[in-house]
């Protein structure tokens, strides 16, 4: 990985975690483009960086995540994140697996984009526009929504802001959850992403650590940008926009692969497709 594509893939995350057009699916799209998609190190990048994105929430809501009088705030988030944790923890290796797969991306796009182009008409009514009034049932639903992302290509965001709006909660508000939601669930994936890179014996190469750095610095700051510029969108306008968005990203997806630009999955008898080890990052 280059500097440049650091630059570039940091850009790519800090504006699509937080829309609902899957930031995983653009990141495996990006560095299939440029042809970094099968480096151990580049894999480790594209989950780790979330971190930088995630961290823009904290700052951007500090208020909420640093009033530790309101501790049901975080039993709710807790609540949520318990169906992603179960699901991830016993089929972790399946999910890695289709993490290799732009045809999936491709047909997770358009599927998702067909949804988000009718979802405000599905759920047109809306009686929750606090924190405080969701419940802990509805904080567990909403977090099985999130399970459903972990198809490269769904979108978190998506998913979840789906399920808020499924449990009566407004654009707003169920934008926001689908926010604070991320925070402890890209923390954990972060960690276990570093924990495996550790336990595979494999050490960083020279500039990979400021690599990863400045990979989080970018993807912070443009993700400030994203989350106030998004808000203020679905405060006016519906989800109809970032359903076509996905629907044309897809066919796109699907014409890369069919043109030979994009590989649809993972490359057989190749070294990467062996398990990591340091000579990988060589």
């Amino acid at each position: 990985m280059t500097w440049l594509q650091t630059i570039l893939l940091g850009i790519v995350e800090g504006i699509t975690e937080f829309l609902p057009i899957s930031s995983t699916g653009h990141m495996i799209i990006a560095s299939s483009i440029m042809g970094i998609n099968e480096d151990s190190f580049t894999k480790l990048f594209e989950v780790c960086i979330q971190f930088g994105a995630i961290l823009s929430v904290v700052v951007l809501y500090w208020k909420r995540f640093f009033d530790f009088s309101r501790f049901q705030f975080y039993l709710k988030l807790v609540a949520a994140i318990i169906p992603a944790a179960i699901f991830g923890a016993l089929f972790s290796k399946k999910i890695d697996a289709l993490l290799e797969s732009s045809l999936t991306v491709g047909v997770t796009f358009f599927i998702g984009g067909i949804i988000l182009v009718f979802v405000d008409q599905f759920f047109k009514k809306s009686e929750i526009d606090k924190v405080e009034e969701i419940s802990y049932p509805k904080a567990f639903i909403i977090g099985c929504f999130q399970v459903i992302a972990m198809i490269p290509g769904v979108s978190r965001s998506a998913a979840t802001i789906v399920g808020g709006l499924q449990q009566k909660l407004t654009r707003k508000l169920a934008a926001e959850f689908s926010f604070f939601l991320a925070v402890p669930t890209m923390a954990a994936a972060t960690v276990k992403k570093l924990w495996d890179f550790h336990k595979a014996g494999i050490s960083f190469q020279e500039g990979q650590v400021g690599m990863l750095i400045a990979g989080n610095i970018i993807a912070f700051i443009v993700a400030l940008i994203a989350i106030k510029t998004f808000i203020g969108y679905v405060q006016k306008h519906t989800f109809r926009a970032f359903g076509i968005y996905r629907i044309l990203a897809g066919l796109a997806i699907f014409g890369m692969i069919y043109a030979g630009v994009i590989k649809s999955g993972k490359t057989e008898n190749t070294t990467e497709a062996k398990p990591a080890t340091e000579q990988q990052l060589k």
